[in-house]
């Protein structure tokens, strides 16, 4: 049951990316509702991105916004691959650019739990006190990550968060792949400590 699933979204997936190389041809030969396919598409995820990275959804916005501007603009440098995560990419640092004009650290990387239009569904498996706790969890891990230092939190995120690589972080923060692994291990090494009176959450 688990391996046929797992197939099935690997199907879907995969179809998914064939769909968006197929509007990403279409919108290089001038179709600009391709684009806007494109868009529709990946607005949504892009915006849930990019808001663990800034402020506010006002300024999230606008990040998103302008990725979707420079990925048109630049739709002839997409070498293949997976769409969202080339858009991302350009979302990512869309983000950060904003961060480095403004140098206000976020307050919030998880919306979904101030905002309950974000929450996800819940299984019909899941309980209300496996929930809770895991709610309790995200919002302790969300106040120790605002107590870190700008470049040691954006590291973490986007490595533990949104899956990024060293290389890819290396790119988006414009440093080396060492300041990377460096940021994440003392960020980390601090996370462990302003969780400690919260242990008793990540235990069992």
């Amino acid at each position: 049951m688990t391996d046929s699933r797992a197939a099935g979204d690997r199907d879907a997936e995969g179809q998914g990316q064939g769909i968006d190389r197929a509007l990403v041809e279409e919108a290089l030969r001038g179709r600009l509702d391709a684009f806007n396919q494109l868009v529709a598409r990946h607005q949504d995820h892009l915006f849930a991105q990019v808001y663990r990275l800034v402020p506010d959804r006002d300024q999230a916005a606008d990040a998103v916004q302008e990725a979707f501007f420079s990925a048109y603009r630049n739709l002839e440098s997409f070498r293949g691959g997976n769409v969202r995560s080339w858009l991302g990419r350009i979302a990512v640092n869309a983000a950060m650019d904003m961060q480095r004009a403004r140098r206000r650290r976020p307050a919030q990387p998880y919306p979904e739990f101030e905002d309950d239009s974000w929450q996800p569904p819940a299984g019909t498996e899941a309980e209300p006190e496996s929930q809770a706790l895991a709610i309790e969890r995200s919002r302790a891990l969300a106040r120790a990550l605002d107590s870190l230092p700008f470049e040691q939190r954006n590291c973490i995120v986007l490595f533990d968060v949104d899956g990024y690589d060293y290389a890819e972080i290396a790119g988006i923060m414009r440093v080396s792949v060492g300041t990377v692994k460096s940021r994440i291990h003392r960020g980390r090494l601090a996370l462990r400590h302003v969780l400690t009176p919260d242990r008793e959450l990540f235990h069992g």
